[in-house]
């Protein structure tokens, strides 16, 4: 075996705090902006698509439709999308939503330690966690439906379209 295939069969490292894919999900808590509250339990036996986002990112903003067209796409069998608001208050998440709307559960960093599992060093960046609750995707950058249907593929969610 080469050298480079040793290098793609070792665990992909998602971020400098550790996680990798194959690895089950560390114990999160998140609120949303609504007030309902997520963690490892109450969402043990669905998928969750976490994105990391900002209002400022323009990539961000080109890929809202792509995200919420995806968590209406996959509702039925079980999606549950948290988009992690990184580093902006309540108040300014609120006046962007006020103008362009998102059909997703909005976590703002504060309310949640889901900042301290991952890093995002850009924007957006997307996580998958399967049904028994381990990391089996990522994606930094945005990518589109496309892209994100194949990354959900990983947690065996299949698209009709």
């Amino acid at each position: 075996m080469r050298r480079r295939d040793l290098f793609l069969l070792a665990p992909i490292a998602l971020a400098a705090k550790g996680q990798t894919l194959g690895k089950p999900m560390p114990k999160f808590h998140a609120k949303s902006l609504e007030g309902k509250a997520f963690n490892n339990q109450n969402l043990h036996g669905r998928v969750i698509l976490i994105q990391y986002w900002a209002t400022w990112c323009g990539f961000c903003r080109k890929d809202q439709p792509a995200v919420d067209k995806i968590a209406a796409e996959f509702a039925a069998q079980g999606l549950v999308v948290l988009a992690v608001n990184s580093g902006e208050d309540r108040i300014k998440v609120k006046e962007y939503l006020a103008g362009s709307p998102r059909a997703v559960n909005i976590v703002l960093e504060n309310d949640t330690n889901l900042a301290e599992i991952f890093d995002a060093p850009g924007f957006p960046k997307y996580v998958v966690i399967n049904r028994n609750g381990y990391i089996v995707g990522n994606q930094d950058g945005a990518g589109g439906t496309i892209a994100l249907r194949d990354l959900l593929s990983n947690a065996g969610l299949r698209s009709a379209a």
